[in-house]
């Protein structure tokens, strides 16, 4: 019975060893240990890196080793690796005698597994310890091949100071990633790592360098090293001062310090690429520093994948000032006129206008908002794609109001722009003047998109903006705009046609440029981290030129292939309005156009009238013998600045009776219809005046008057100077044919 006993006990003991044994290992060996935030390029080739939580250069675990390190540290730490299950009974037994001579602990006997236990469980070095070391350590072999417990061990071991891990030691005693590792180098590491408190590279090098020799003799002696690789490593010098980590962009390694903190992140960028664009970058940051402007960002995307291949959060870093930790790359800054392709491309897919409608621009007051051209200029009307080009304004402001503040805005958050929260009525009409706040790598992303929707209608499926013609449209357009250089593109063959776009925001405080080929876009901002405004700063003077510079780095690509009939739909527009064509244009043209281009208004401007047989009088008395003409005729205040530019165009003849229509032939240029005008003191203290004008189609003499008392009579150029009390007033005019027209204005 007692013996039944036993044998039952034996049983049970056994089996609770054995639960034991399989249940001794965390699930997660080194859970809770800290690692190194680390960006490589798409290569691998690292970036830059973060110290651990606690302090420590500690890479997260690595995928490989190099070949030579791991060759010396089984060499130098546990040269039956490959044949022991976890504890080696002749290590064990070697260490014992080598103690007992020497009456000190000199050796433990530990395996490389052995040691991963102890590196995991961070407990003091006792007899009792390192029992348990040994029956985890079979575990630790049940659990994971010899490859991984390699490269765990490698991952976590010390290498003196505070660099933990064999990348991490790599990169801070080498400056590389180890793929040319020396067997000096990897024999200096592999000995380093077994007592880093006592033999590193600050002291003890006499020491070091010996442990060093020793063991590149070991590893000639087993023949893993040629007898000239031998004497050569025996010559090389032992590893100097540490390296400082790589700091490549930097701004996108303090990104995924934030966002992937703790873990390795392979970025798609590329090295070799993002030097040179840093270096540039710091270049032009040398030049523009006597302006009194400090920073610059760009960001490049490859077209094909999307990726970010180059991104400058902020320039030359090692000039110290307030504000070079900022990342402009992803802050919200003013947009400029940066966002103004975007709208006309989401006018031409939506049928909204056609690529050459006519657009107005004119002095306009809409509600209280009055825009101006950058030039103070006005060109009555002009075509869309001209306007673009040319960056107007007036035009472009037309041309949201006419599309629509919210569609506008609710297109611009679904092609990515995120820092679009606010209400559209919020941003109103300034919304493509630079009302909005976006960020650099958005507008990237954006116009990438846009290139890659054109060259591969399958990768832009849910992206708004993906009419294959209207997108051909919009690229010619920006191509226009004049270059910096004031190179013209047409005519010097190795010029790389690029479809571009500046931006300066109000107050001069940011200055954009982004520009789109088949294979990249390119996106710089300049300007001042604290948002300090420099008059000198602009789109096109500034970013502009650094722009193409950042092209010059890059491969030059073809320009976009013309789009299929098949793509859109075919019809003929006025060449005078740029609209579809209506029954009495006289010149007309058949374009491509975009699919909803059927529901564009036809051409409002063509229209037929009666003339006397000398045609040089309108008639409208059906008496009188006429003849019908056909003409381009413009509203009278788009007319009035039309023609300062076209010579060529023919206005309408003058009216023979007083059947005048006034809405048509009228407009007062200043001031609006309801606003509310200020009048300044002069310098005496007395109220100042304002100056009114007006034109008129075809009158050459108009008549004033002020809350109905007559003030004078303007000839030919229409302009009269009035000085109104406070409150409520007035103005009409009247013209040679008694036809009249009247405002309200407010004055305070």
């Amino acid at each position: 019975m007692m013996r039944q006993y036993l044998k039952y006990g034996a049983v049970v003991v056994v089996g609770a060893i054995l639960l034991l044994w399989l249940f001794c290992l965390p699930r997660n060996l080194l859970e809770g240990v800290p690692y190194s935030t680390v960006v490589t390029d798409k290569n691998g080739e690292l970036l830059g890196a973060r110290v651990a939580d606690d302090g420590q250069w500690r890479f997260p675990p690595c995928d490989t080793l190099p070949e030579k390190f791991v060759k010396a540290l089984i060499e130098f730490e546990d040269h039956r690796f490959y044949s022991h299950c976890g504890v080696s009974a002749t290590a064990i037994g070697r260490a014992i005698v080598q103690n007992i001579r020497n009456g000190r602990v000199v050796s433990g006997g530990s395996t490389l597994s052995m040691q991963v236990i102890r590196l995991s469980r961070q407990k003091p070095r006792t007899i009792w310890q390192k029992i348990i070391e040994m029956f985890m350590a079979t575990r630790l072999e049940a659990r994971y091949s010899k490859e991984e417990i390699l490269r765990i061990y490698a991952s976590h071991a010390p290498f003196g100071g505070n660099v933990v891990g064999i990348d991490a030691a790599l990169w801070r005693y080498l400056g590389n990633d180890g793929t040319e590792l020396s067997w000096a180098e990897a024999a200096t590491l592999a000995v380093l790592q077994n007592a880093p408190s006592l033999i590193h590279l600050d002291k003890n090098r006499d020491a070091l360098l010996a442990k060093r020799n020793r063991l590149l003799t070991r590893l000639y002696e087993k023949g893993e090293i040629s007898n000239d690789d031998y004497e050569l490593s025996i010559e090389e010098p032992l590893i100097g001062e540490p390296y400082p980590m790589p700091q490549y962009a930097p701004h996108l390694v303090e990104y995924y310090h934030k966002t992937a903190h703790g873990k390795q992140t392979t970025t798609a960028i590329d090295l070799s690429l993002q030097q040179r664009v840093e270096e540039l970058a710091t270049r032009w940051s040398k030049e523009l520093r006597g302006q009194n402007i400090r920073d610059i960002a760009v960001v490049i995307s490859e077209v094909e994948s999307g990726d970010v291949i180059a991104y400058c959060g902020n320039s030359d870093m090692s000039f110290e000032r307030d504000g070079k930790w900022v990342d402009i790359a992803r802050s919200h800054r003013s947009s400029g006129s940066i966002l103004k392709p975007l709208l006309y491309a989401a006018a031409l897919q939506e049928g909204t206008i056609l690529p050459n409608s006519l657009l107005p621009d004119v002095p306009t007051d809409f509600g209280g908002f009055v825009p101006k051209n950058f030039d103070g200029t006005y060109a009555g009307a002009i075509a869309a794609d001209e306007a673009l080009a040319l960056s107007l304004n007036i035009p472009n402001v037309h041309l949201l109001k006419e599309y629509g503040v919210a569609r506008f805005a609710e297109t611009l958050q679904q092609a990515g722009f995120s820092s679009l929260t606010r209400p559209a009525d919020e941003y109103g009409l300034s919304l493509v003047l630079g009302g909005a706040e976006v960020r650099l790598v958005d507008v990237v992303s954006c116009y990438s998109s846009m290139a890659r929707c054109y060259t591969d209608s399958l990768a832009c499926v849910g992206f708004p903006l993906n009419d294959k013609v209207a997108l051909y449209y919009t690229f010619n357009a920006m191509r226009e705009v004049n270059r910096p250089d004031q190179m013209d593109w047409r005519r010097a063959s190795s010029v790389q046609n690029v479809a571009w776009k500046t931006g300066t925001s109000y107050g001069s405080r940011d200055a954009w440029a982004v520009g789109v080929t088949p294979k990249y876009v390119v996106g710089v901002w300049v300007g001042n981290a604290d948002g300090s405004g420099v008059p000198e700063l602009t789109g096109a003077r500034t970013a502009g030129p650094i722009l193409f510079d950042m092209f010059n780095l890059l491969p030059h690509s073809e320009w976009f292939t013309l789009p299929n009939a098949s793509d859109g739909v075919l019809f003929r527009v006025c060449s005078h309005s740029g609209h579809i064509a209506g029954r009495d244009c006289t010149e007309t043209k058949e374009v491509l156009l975009p699919a909803n281009s059927i529901d564009s208004p036809r051409c409002p401007y063509c229209k037929e009238v009666s003339v006397s047989l000398d045609g040089l009088r309108l008639v409208s008395d059906r008496s009188e013998p006429t003849h019908p003409q056909r003409f381009f005729v413009l509203p009278p205040l788009m007319e009035h600045y039309y023609r300062q530019q076209h010579q060529e165009y023919q206005p309408l003849p003058k009216k023979s009776s007083a059947n005048n229509d006034a809405e048509q032939s009228f407009h007062f240029v200043y001031p609006a219809d309801g606003s509310i005008v200020s009048i300044p003191k002069q310098m005496d203290g007395t109220r100042g005046s304002i100056v009114c004008q007006a034109v008129h189609s075809s009158s050459s003499e108009l008549f004033w008057h002020l809350d109905g008392s007559y003030i004078g009579t303007t000839s030919d150029v229409h302009k009269m100077q009035i000085s109104p009390s406070l409150g409520y007033h007035t103005i009409t005019i009247v013209d040679n044919l008694g036809a009249q027209k009247t405002i309200s204005i407010i004055v305070k």
